[in-house]
C-alpha cells in the first residue's frame, strides 16, 4: 500500500482477506487495478482470481498477484489462471511501478509497432509470409519462459541472455518496436520468472495485435 502510494496519487481501497475482497467487489467496488496477495485466509489470492475473470463483469479487471513463491509453477499457474502481472516478496519498488506503469494510463496500452504494411514493404513479403513470420515468432515466444527457465537452472545465465537476444531480434525484424524495447529492459538483468512472465505475454498480445492487422493474408 505504501509502495503504490509513493508511486503516485491513488485512491486506496484495503481488504482484510480474499473473502472482504469478493464481498467488495460484488457489491460493485471496481478499483483500476487490484494488488492481491496470493495466500490468504478464507479465500486465496488464486482463488479470488479464478472469480474475477469468471463474472463478466470483473473479467477484464488488471490483476496482479502478490506472493513470496517464485518457482516457475506458481507463476505459470497465475498467468494460467489470468493473473495480469506478479510480483515475488520483498517488495520492490521499481516492480511495483512498472506494474503500474504497465497496466494504468500508458502500460495496459498496446505496445506500438509500425504498419503491417510498412513491415510488408520493408522486408519484401506479401501478407501470407508476415502472417506465417508472426504465427512462428508468436511459437518462439510461447516456448521462451520454459528455455530460459532452464538454462538459468543448468546456471547458464549468458546462454539465457542470448535466448532473450534472440527475441528482441524477432521484434525488431517484424517492426514491433514496442514489443522490442520492453525485451530491451530486460538486458542484463537477473532475469527473474515473475518479471520475464509479465514481458513476455505483453509481447505475444502485441504479436497477436499485429496478426489482426494484417490484411490479404
Amino acid at each position: 500500500m505504501h509502495l503504490i502510494d509513493s508511486s503516485g496519487s491513488f485512491d486506496i481501497t484495503e481488504a482484510e482477506d480474499g473473502a472482504d475482497a469478493w464481498r467488495q467487489l460484488s457489491a460493485g467496488l471496481r478499483p483500476a487495478i487490484c494488488f492481491c496477495d496470493l495466500r490468504m485466509p478464507r479465500l486465496s489470492g488464486m482463488e479470488l482470481l479464478q472469480h474475477v475473470r469468471a463474472d463478466p463483469a470483473l473479467a477484464d479487471l488488471p490483476f496482479v498477484l502478490v506472493s513470496s513463491a517464485g518457482d516457475r509453477a506458481t507463476v505459470q499457474q497465475a498467468t494460467q489462471a489470468g493473473a495480469s502481472g506478479y510480483i515475488v516478496k520483498p517488495f520492490e519498488a521499481d516492480h511495483v511501478r512498472t506494474h503500474l506503469a504497465r497496466l494504468l494510463g500508458g502500460a495496459g496500452q498496446p505496445l506500438a509497432a509500425e504498419s503491417p504494411a510498412a513491415t510488408q514493404a520493408r522486408l519484401g513479403i506479401d501478407a501470407r509470409r508476415l502472417q506465417a513470420y508472426l504465427a512462428g515468432f508468436e511459437q518462439q515466444l510461447a516456448s521462451a519462459p520454459a528455455d530460459i527457465a532452464a538454462l538459468l537452472e543448468r546456471g547458464d545465465p549468458q546462454g539465457a541472455q542470448a535466448r532473450l537476444e534472440r527475441l528482441v531480434t524477432g521484434c525488431a525484424t517484424l517492426g514491433l518496436h514496442g514489443a522490442e524495447g520492453a525485451l530491451r529492459g530486460l538486458r542484463g538483468t537477473a532475469l527473474a520468472p515473475a518479471r520475464l512472465q509479465a514481458v513476455l505475454a505483453d509481447v505475444v498480445q502485441a504479436v497477436q495485435r499485429q496478426a489482426a492487422l494484417v490484411v490479404g493474408a
